[in-house]
């Protein structure tokens, strides 16, 4: 089962990472991008990052991960700047599809669109008033620097090479991932624990293995739950969430795993007992929710 889901998930890889980087060194080559970052230059500013960075950002937004980094990957950036791109992109991810995860816990869609682009867009920002030291010293990916070309052919020729070489990267490491993720699912303790739903796994469970493993525990046994208690755990989902995969994507090309994780912790907890404190005491309960 698992060898079956890498080799899904690998070519999904295939088809997302290796075309994107193509096309993203091509947009490079061509100075596309001057045209179109404007769309997303307030979000750039803010998290000091290269305006490069739009389509990466608008890709993770809508899509997911892999089409986010096959977009920054031929980026120049220090590892202070991947890892804020990785805190954002972390918090603000395929937001369409794992909002209607969140609707079965009885999570307005609104709410998750507007808690984790600007939760994303908070918590990345208060990373960039850490130190550069806490991010270590700069280690530029040799294989995956920008460089010039007088024609178009050299281009796609390099192009396919390093995103080639960055696709079995990912695959590599993802599929690595899915047979430890697996693993630890087919536990007797985990089986178990899914059983009787408790509340403190189901935020280990997506912290670890992520948002929709984390929700899935609940959502058959959501009318059992007190509703305050849902929306404290799909708040802190929604901020942090497989902390293990999402990070490593982003590790390769320099950012820092501890800083990522601990920063989103962190803002995990403080947002959901701040939004959880407001929302049941000023706005009231919410609609659709099991009293």
């Amino acid at each position: 089962k698992t060898l079956t889901k890498a080799i899904q998930t690998s070519w999904m890889i295939i088809k997302i990472v290796l075309p994107i980087y193509i096309l993203a060194d091509i947009l490079y080559f061509y100075n596309i991008l001057s045209y179109i970052s404007f769309i997303i230059k307030p979000v750039t500013s803010i998290l000091s990052l290269p305006e490069e960075t739009a389509l990466a950002i608008i890709s993770g937004i809508f899509l997911n991960l892999y089409a986010a980094i096959a977009f920054a990957a031929p980026i120049a950036m220090d590892n202070m700047q991947w890892s804020i791109l990785a805190i954002f992109l972390g918090v603000c991810h395929s937001i369409v599809v794992e909002s209607m995860v969140m609707k079965q816990l009885s999570i307005p869609i609104w709410y998750s669109y507007l808690l984790r682009f600007f939760g994303g867009l908070l918590i990345a920002y208060s990373a960039t008033f850490l130190p550069p030291s806490f991010f270590g010293e700069n280690s530029p990916m040799a294989n995956f620097q920008k460089e010039e070309f007088d024609n178009i052919y050299d281009l796609l020729a390099n192009s396919f090479y390093n995103g080639a070489i960055l696709t079995v990267k990912i695959m590599i490491l993802v599929s690595s991932l899915i047979l430890i993720m697996d693993f630890i699912k087919s536990r007797e303790f985990v089986q178990n624990s899914k059983k009787n739903v408790s509340k403190s796994f189901s935020i280990i469970a997506g912290l670890f293995l992520g948002i929709t493993y984390g929700a899935g525990i609940l959502i058959q046994e959501k009318n059992n739950i007190n509703k305050k208690d849902l929306f404290f755990i799909g708040t802190f989902l929604m901020i942090c969430h497989a902390v293990i995969e999402d990070p490593l994507l982003f590790v390769m090309f320099g950012a820092d795993f501890t800083v990522i994780v601990v920063v989103r912790i962190l803002w995990a907890i403080i947002l959901s007992y701040i939004m959880s404190y407001v929302f049941f005491n000023f706005r009231g309960p919410i609609k659709g929710t099991p009293k």
